[in-house]
Formats: structure tokens, sequence, C-alpha cells
């Protein structure tokens, strides 16, 4: 049978179509079997072609490469320093329907931590594979214009370091490269990426939203002005495609035969859980939305939890396609105000937006109206398997909370920028326990 409509995925199409028209099915009709983690054995092959010297490219140094050896020079000149420490980490994650798959990381979370830059900052990433990984891994970062022979593989027990001037803003793709190019997409539809943005260097542009009114018995467009800053989110989308071990499915990956869509590391990860169904209705296990997989606090920081916003505040979002298939971002309920690419509108007033393979965009919503509003990938197949993200505007069941009372996800907020707002936040990630408390001492100030 086709892996995309295997009983899982049944059960996703069938608990979606109650989240978004209103049916009502319950949490069992959200569960799948058991997978369990390969062994090290599985990455055989890949430390084959790391034993072999993999594909070498032979390119020659790019625009706004940066020898090492003159960063602190240029820093004393005046450009601000990042440095990005990224260590790669194997693991097992848990998936949705209680089973679990093998994945390789960035310091121990999917995707890996986001990196904030400005444009004209020099960004210094060092890359450590530990001696206890099994083979070696690499990273390329789209934010750099450098050559491709900076991301051979960094061998096991050993760190490599690049760096390279952030000359063009926007909110880029990360990844590793795998073994000099060998099982590349392996390594990232197992959760080897992340996001890195670049700010313009002089900031955003204020946000101008039309509206109408009557004026003297006539209709009359209004031009509503916010500000540049923003309370922002980062949304990025992938493909999970699994053998029923929970290992890596090179074939279903071919075939387009996704077996999750994930939004930050994890299907329907933004969907109310039982801490939210009590606050609401009195009782954890009367859920709230029927989609709420990842329901139970037992599940710490992988309990499921929506995006809370306020009502007439602008709101950026920075959406990354980390993945194999298209993204057609929309929020149902709601119109896409601007959308912007390299610092250019690319639209304003758009229901949904075509984002390809690892290409982003930066899209900003206001919305004015309490009540429920979910982003999705509106490709059918990819809603019913995970694509599904909840906004919670306003106080819609009248708790009594007022503007940004609520917190919301770690992994969905990003690092500030010159034009950001601080938020709240609650440690939620596709992440180890030991990455989960650092996560949680970071955002306890």
């Amino acid at each position: 049978m086709n892996r995309r409509y295997s009983m899982m995925s049944i059960a996703a199409v069938v608990a979606v179509a109650g989240l978004l028209f209103a049916s009502t099915y319950s949490q069992t009709q959200m569960t799948a079997s058991s997978q369990s983690v390969p062994s090290v054995s599985t990455q055989v092959s890949t430390k084959a072609v790391d034993d072999m010297g993999g594909i070498q490219l032979q390119m020659p140094s790019a625009f706004a490469q940066i020898p090492l050896d003159q960063v602190d020079t240029m820093v004393a000149q005046g450009r601000h320093l990042v440095d990005v420490q990224l260590v790669a980490q194997s693991t097992s994650l848990p998936i949705m329907g209680g089973g679990t798959y093998y994945a390789l990381t960035f310091n121990g979370q999917v995707p890996g931590p986001i990196v904030r830059a400005t444009q004209g900052d020099i960004v210094r990433v060092t890359l450590t594979v530990p001696s206890t990984e099994s083979t070696g891994h690499s990273i390329d970062m789209h934010a750099g214009q450098l050559s491709a022979t900076n991301f051979g593989a960094v061998k096991v027990g050993h760190n490599s370091t690049y760096a390279y001037i952030a000359e063009v803003p926007g909110a880029f793709k990360y990844h590793c490269e795998g073994v000099n190019l060998g099982a590349m997409d392996q390594h990232v539809l197992s959760g080897m990426y992340g996001v890195t943005i670049v700010d313009p260097l002089n900031g955003y542009n204020p946000l101008i939203v039309d509206h109408t009114d009557v004026q003297n018995g006539k209709v009359v467009i209004v031009h509503q002005r916010y500000e540049a800053a923003a309370k922002e989110f980062v949304l990025q989308y992938n493909q999970l495609y699994l053998n029923a071990d929970g290992s890596y499915n090179q074939q279903a990956m071919f075939l387009h035969n996704t077996t999750q869509t994930v939004v930050n590391g994890m299907a329907f990860g933004y969907t109310p859980n039982a801490d939210i169904n009590k606050l609401i209705k009195g009782d954890p296990t009367k859920n709230v939305f029927p989609v709420q997989p990842w329901n139970a606090d037992s599940l710490k920081q992988y309990q499921g939890h929506p995006l809370f916003v306020d009502l007439g505040t602008h709101y950026r979002l920075f959406v990354v396609n980390q993945g194999n298939m298209p993204v057609f971002f929309h929020i149902v309920g709601s119109m896409l105000a601007r959308v912007t690419q390299g610092n250019h509108v690319e639209a304003q007033g758009s229901q949904t937006w075509l984002i390809g393979g690892s290409q982003d965009a930066i899209v900003d919503v206001v919305f004015n109206s309490p009540g429920a509003y979910v982003a999705v990938n509106h490709d059918y197949a990819a809603i019913f398997t995970g694509a599904a993200t909840v906004f919670v505007a306003g106080d819609p069941f009248n708790l009594g909370y007022g503007p940004g009372d609520m917190p919301n996800p770690s992994d969905a907020v990003p690092p500030l920028g010159m034009n950001s707002i601080a938020q709240k936040q609650v440690v939620h990630c596709e992440c180890t326990d030991a990455r989960a408390a650092e996560i949680a001492t970071s955002i306890s100030g």
C-alpha cells in the first residue's frame, strides 16, 4: 500500500477534517503502531562513502567568504560577529502516534538552533562531530555566498570552522550536506536542518493594511499603519520518510510518499493539550479540538501547544520550506497582509503563497477577530499528515487573560532582532531531554 495512505495517515485525515470542518473524533483515532529505533548499522552505507572520501567538490573561493584569520580585524573595523556552535548528534525522537524515529540533529534538536544576524554581520560557524557519532557530517548555510568546498564532511571526533558575511536579508536554510554529498537526503530529512534569519541592515518596513469604512454615507478605504516592531514566529516545514522501525526510507522519498509532514520537527505539534483542555473545559480529557495527538502533560517538551496571538498586533512569520515538497502557505480565516523575500515585497493581501523547496517567505499578518486560525500547507496531503498549526487569537473562550499573558512554544519564537517584540515562552521542541533543560534555562533568564 502507498505509505501516504497508511492507517496512521488515514487516522490523521479523519481527525484534521474534524478540526477544519467541525466534525468530532476521539483521541483514540490518532494512535499508530509503535516504532523502534534502528541500530547504528543502518549508517554503514554512509560510513562507507566517508571512508572512500565521498564526492569531492573543487570550486574557487566565492564572494562574501572570509579567511578566518581576518575575522578579528574586520570586527575591530566595525562589523558584528555572530558565533554559531553546532554539534552533530544522533538520537531517537518521538513521532506522532506513539513511535520514535532515528533522528540526526544539530545540538540535540530538530530543527537546529535558530541563528539570527543582521545584514553585514560576520557569521562564523563551527561544526563539531563527536567521537560517539558513527559517521561524519557537514554544514551548508544558504545565507552565505561562499565556496562549496567549505561543506566537506567533518570527520568523526573533529570540528571545522568557516566564516562569511551575511549580505542578503531573509530567512535562509542551513543543513547537513551528508558525507561529501553522500546520504545528504537522509541527513536533512532525518533532522539536520535549521534557519538563519538575516534582518535588513536598516530594519523592517512598517506594515500598511487596507480596510474599508463608511464615512458620510460612502464606503472608503482606510490605510491602517503598523510599526515595524512585531511579535515573531518561525515555521519550518519538512517531511519524514520512514520505515516501520523508524529508519529513513529513501524509496518513499523518491516516490514522495510522505510518512508525516512536520512543522518545526513535529506533526500537529501546535495544537491544544490536556492543560488547555482543563483550562477551557475543566477536564484534561475533553479535547478543545479533535486533533490533539500530543495531549498529555507527561509528554513534557513534546506536548502540543498552540500559538497565542494578540488582536490588532503586527506579527511577522518567517516561513521556511526545508523539505522535499512545495509549501502552499495559507492561514485559514486570515489573509497574508504582506509577503517579503530578500527585503522586497512580493505580494500584499494574498490568500496563499507558494514556497518551493529550500525557499523562504517573510509573511506579515494581523489578527483582528478573536478565534482559532489554522496555518496550513494547502496541499491536502500535507494538511492531513501534520501541517496544521493552530493560532488562538485574543481570548475567544473568555478566560480573562490579556494580551501577552499566554506563553508561546519556544521552538516557534526566534531570538530577538532589532524590530522584535519579546514574548513569554514555554519549553516546546522536538529535542532530547538534555536540550530541553538547556532551553528552559535560557528562557528563564
